[in-house]
Parts: C-alpha cells; structure tokens; sequence
C-alpha cells in the first residue's frame, strides 16, 4: 500500500504543480507587472471552477464506465494532459490581452478553461481512487501523504519558479511555465503505472446512476452531509480567497520584485508541510474535528496579522502571518479532507468525492471573485489600494470564523448513522415494490 500512496501522492504533486504557475507567478504578473484589474485576473483564474458541477458527472461516470478495464486511470490521464495544456497556453494569453483585448480573452478562455477541466477530471478520479484503494483506518495516513507530497512539488515548484523568472521578462516567464508543465506530465504518468488493477466487462458493471436529483437528495436528506458542504465551502472560500492577492499584496504593500513575491508560496508551503506532519502524527490520538478546529483558528491569526502587516508596512509581520496561514492550512486540509473521506458511503464513493470536489471547485470561484472584485472596489473607494488589500483579507477572517462555528455541529459518526438508516429504507422500499 505504500507504494500505492505514493502514486496517488505523485498524481496530487503533478496537478498542484501546474497550478503555482498560474495561481502565484502569472496572477502577480497581470496585476502589478501589465496593470490589469484584479477582477478580470479573478475572473480568468476562477473561470475554471465553473465547470466544477460536471465533477459529479465524472465520478458517476467513471464508477459506471470504465475505460480499457480501469474505472480512473484513464480519466486521470486526460486530466493531467488539459492541466499541462492551460499552463502553458496561460502567459502567452496574458500577453496576448495586452496587444488586443478581444483576442487575448478568447485566448485566455481556452487556456484557463483547458486548465479547468483538467483539473476536474484529474482530482475526483484520483481521490475516488484513494478512497477505493484505502481502508477506512488507513485513509488518514493515504490523505497525509498525498499531501505531504503536493506541498514539496509547490514549494521545488515556486523556488523553481523564482529562479527561472530571474531576471523577470516575458521570455523567461513563458519558458519557466514549459519547464513545469513537462515535470508535471511526466511524474503524473509515473503515479500512473500499474496503479489501478483492471476489471473485466462483468466486474465493472454498476446497478446505480446517478443525477442531480440523486446528489441533491443524497446531501440534502443527510443532515450531517449537508451541514458538512456548507461549512468546507466557506472555510474553502476563505482559505484560498487569498490565492490571487497575497502575491500582488506584497509587492503593493512592500514593494518586492517578482522573484520575492513569487518564494511567498514556498514560504507558506514550508510550514503548510511541517504542520501536514504534525497532523498527521496527532489524528491518532486526536479528533480529526479537534485538528480541524486548531487549523482554521491559526489560520484566522495568519489572515489578522496579513492584515496589520499592511497597516503597520511590516514585512516581519506579514512573513509571521503568511507562516500561521500555511501552518493553519496545513492542519485543516488533512483534517478536513480525511473527515470528507469518511463521510462518503462504500456504493457511492463517485458520487460523494464528486460532491465534495465540487465544494471545493465552487469555493475556489467564488473566493476569487469575491476577493478581486471586493479588492477593485474598495481600491476606487479608498483611493489606496494596500487599505483594500487589508480589508479583503478581514473579510476572509471573518468567513473562517464563521466556518469555525459551523464546524462545532458537525459529526461523522452521525453522518453514518444516518446513512445507514437512509439505506436501510431503501432496501425496504425495493423489497415492497418487488
């Protein structure tokens, strides 16, 4: 099994790969270096969450249809091939707006979507093959190494980032974005091999199909469930709100130069994976609710002190907040996302990690936009746009301490209970119409 996970870990690391380009070089780029409004920025970099909802097509999808014999191999291919693909098409978009609007849009459209959709495809197939190819007890252990190794590739990614845009130009940026989406292909595919056993026509065949109606009544007749998705989307929008203005914000506020900017995310990826450890040592012995509620709380200290950091024009103080942020995230993301691998049910293991990475595509479009439209707005309004920054990053600790509360209510042991008295009925309903 170890060398299972650590498949599924490369598979994780090569798609978290292509997104540092795009969500921490290119977004600093556009805003600050070609002066375009963060809105439009937040626009192109959520526009791939839009196609969030056909996760849930995917995962019903590849549970039914297999490929050659394999349920996500085949599906997780795809997905890596688009991710590469919007990585490297992204900056020459970029560039593109600037000579002419139109086109470069379009451009970015097809890029950003490429992108998008990759990324759906890949993440609910390789999670649903987590989940299939680990037991329930071991599926902490599975969730901590795929984590702990996407936040070495973001952290190798951005330090290599930061190397190869040095010194910045267009040339060097488009280039540096080819080198990454080469690595990413490569050890994607290496994750792939012989990972997943291949079935026969018989063993694959699947009585269930699932719709929208089935997922709406699956999550919203689970009170837990349902209490569940609304809290992971609002930590999710909070958590990664950030993504594309931490990087502008320091180079307003602090006046760094791209390759400073661009080591912020091997900073926070740094303690990101020193807190994954930790979590992982402690779920053993510690509630994963327990974990989850000490990341949210350190991170909402990161999100505080992002925001003094500006007010005060601290660097130490930033740096000290961008470190409890990804230390905070670090013990949230494997808490959560081991709760979120219990709160599936065995028959329907597609349709639930499709739900939740739904839930965390949507938090991801709607973070983005919130965050750069509120950032525009307020910056036409205040007329300082470092004032801007700091107030968007209070309304992302706000949302956290929302989530926290939710948080409090939320209990998988009675999200099973439930699951299983809803199944029960089912089969009593089957048998009476019989």
């Amino acid at each position: 099994m170890f060398l299972k996970r650590l498949q599924l870990g490369l598979i994780h690391l090569a798609v978290a790969m292509t997104l540092v380009p795009i969500n921490s070089t290119l977004n600093r780029v556009m805003i600050k270096e070609l002066a375009f409004s963060a809105t439009l920025v937040a626009v192109l970099a959520s526009l791939p969450y839009l196609f969030s909802p056909i996760q849930v097509f995917i995962g019903s999808f590849s549970d039914r249809h297999p490929i050659l014999g394999w349920h996500r191999t085949p599906y997780i291919a795809i997905g890596l091939v688009f991710c590469v693909l919007g990585v490297v098409l992204s900056p020459l978009a970029a560039f593109v707006l600037v000579e002419n609007f139109l086109i470069g849009l379009l451009f970015g459209l097809v890029a950003f979507g490429a992108w998008g959709m990759g990324f759906n495809f890949a993440t609910v197939s390789y999670f649903s093959l987590a989940t299939e190819l680990s037991g329930e007890k071991e599926r902490g252990s599975t969730i901590s190494v795929m984590f702990l190794m996407m936040i070495i590739g973001i952290i190798s990614t951005s330090l290599l980032l930061s190397r190869l845009v040095d010194p910045y130009s267009p040339e060097a940026l488009v280039r540096s974005f080819w080198v990454v989406g080469i690595i990413a292909l490569v050890l994607g595919f290496l994750g792939l091999i012989k990972l997943e056993k291949r079935t026969s026509a018989e063993q694959s065949q699947v009585e269930e199909r699932y719709s929208w109606r089935v997922l709406a009544d699956t999550i919203l007749e689970n009170k837990q469930a349902t209490i569940f998705f609304v809290y992971l989307i609002i930590l999710l929008i909070a958590l990664l709100g950030q993504d594309i203005l931490l990087e502008p914000f320091g180079g307003e506020a602090f006046g760094m130069a791209v390759t400073d900017t661009t080591r912020i995310t091997s900073i926070w990826g740094a303690f990101m994976l020193i807190a994954l450890l930790i979590a992982g040592a402690l779920e053993r012995r510690i509630s994963k609710r327990t974990i989850a509620f000490w990341g949210g709380g350190v991170a909402l200290v990161g999100f505080i002190l992002i925001s003094a950091s500006g007010v005060l024009v601290n660097t130490g103080v930033f740096y000290t907040g961008v470190v409890l942020l990804g230390a905070g995230t670090g013990l949230s993301t494997v808490s959560n996302l081991s709760f979120m691998l219990d709160m599936t049910t065995a028959t329907k293991v597609g349709l639930f990690i499709g739900a939740w990475g739904m839930a965390n595509a949507a938090s991801r479009l709607i973070g983005a936009l919130l965050s750069g439209v509120i950032r525009d707005i307020l910056t036409q309004i205040l007329q300082n746009p470092v004032l801007a920054y700091v107030s968007v990053f209070g309304i992302l600790a706000l949302l956290l301490l929302i989530s926290l509360i939710i948080l409090r209510r939320i209990d998988a042991t009675a999200f099973r209970r439930e699951a299983e008295t809803r199944t029960v009925i089912e089969r009593a309903a089957l048998a009476s119409d019989v």
